[in-house]
């Protein structure tokens, strides 16, 4: 039909030449559309945060040019591997998206950059740090009742069984732990845990399917989905 339609619209066409057109309107309908992740509202892992507080965020953000090019410049001297794009401003954090995701370690001189920029305000700002990644875990094989006070175990309760044990250093909560009984006739709980994670995600997969002791029982880590009533917070990315 397609053919058809080109053979009307162009009568002195040949069938060589339509089967040409054709094959060009066929590529433009499978060409991918072009993919923008980049939002105001959910920041990307390409990007550094640095607060500073509202005078001089303000002061920062007039000349991004000139700051985009000293950044550039400045990188290339210390032969870091990544590149800044572009500057905004998100509730007086001054976010810098770049090309590639910044180590930790490369933290630091990025903020140097900025506050040698600033000068008379270097001392206005906080130290910068990466966006960060909420994951969702569970625990289960854990007994809904405490078998101390013989009443159901609580999300404190749960705070203290992690922090005492070893998998779960440098193991930062996000929100705090949710107990769920499995069924009315059952004695064992899931724990849905929220964590804060790196942008590798490294936190959350040196705990996931770990075994760990609670009395008795061995409890177990699995990956969870994302809870949905669960907000992110403005360092989070999607």
């Amino acid at each position: 039909m397609n053919m058809l339609k080109i053979k009307e619209m162009f009568l002195k066409l040949q069938n060589q030449k339509i089967n040409q057109v054709q094959k060009i309107i066929n590529r433009g309908k499978n060409k991918p559309k072009p993919c923008i992740n980049m939002t105001t509202k959910s920041l990307s892992c390409k990007q550094i945060i640095i607060p500073m507080n509202k005078e001089a965020a303000n002061k920062y953000i007039k000349d991004t040019s000139n700051h985009i090019s000293s950044i550039n410049q400045a990188l290339k001297v210390i032969k870091l591997s990544i590149i800044a794009n572009f500057i905004y401003v998100d509730n007086r954090d001054i976010i810098i998206s770049t090309n590639n995701i910044t180590s930790p370690s490369n933290l630091q001189e990025v903020k140097k950059i900025v506050k040698n920029s600033l000068q008379d305000n270097d001392d206005q700002i906080a130290f910068s740090r990466l966006p960060q990644l909420k994951s969702y875990l569970k625990i289960v094989r854990i007994p809904y009742l405490n078998k101390q006070t013989n009443a159901c175990i609580l999300s404190e309760d749960i705070k203290k069984i992690l922090k005492s044990n070893y998998i779960f250093n440098n193991i930062v909560l996000a929100s705090r732990p949710q107990v769920i009984k499995i069924s009315p006739k059952s004695d064992m709980a899931i724990i849905w845990i929220d964590i804060w994670n790196t942008q590798n995600r490294s936190n959350a997969k040196k705990i996931i399917n770990r075994l760990f002791n609670i009395g008795s029982f061995i409890a177990m880590v699995h990956e969870a989905n994302m809870n949905s009533d669960v907000s992110q917070c403005k360092n989070c990315w999607k």
